[in-house]
């Protein structure tokens, strides 16, 4: 314990910079990291409180809700880590992605 509270006490050194240069992505380059298509404007089932396939709040879109689950539950647990599920099309991630 004692370890770990002395590496929140070092202190970190701050690097200094000359310059910083920031530019604009071309529309191929957007493209390229793009990965679905919106199509609905549907958000959240209000039943299930799901989000609506190809919705604003796609799973298959913007990844699982859940951690190394999909959305229909089929895959579950870390075992299955980067398989897409047939049914939901969603593949078993990180939910922070």
């Amino acid at each position: 314990m004692k370890a770990l509270l002395e590496l929140f006490k070092q202190v970190q050194q701050d690097e200094e910079f000359d310059a910083i240069k920031i530019g604009l992505a071309s529309p191929e380059k957007i493209r390229s990291w793009s990965y679905g298509e919106v199509k609905k404007p549907e958000t959240i089932n209000y039943r299930t409180f799901k989000p609506e396939r190809d919705g604003l709040f796609c799973a298959k879109i913007f990844g699982p809700i859940k951690d190394y689950e999909c959305l229909c539950g089929k895959y579950k647990r870390l075992k299955h880590r980067g398989v897409i599920c047939e049914k939901c099309g969603v593949e078993v991630t990180l939910a922070k992605v």
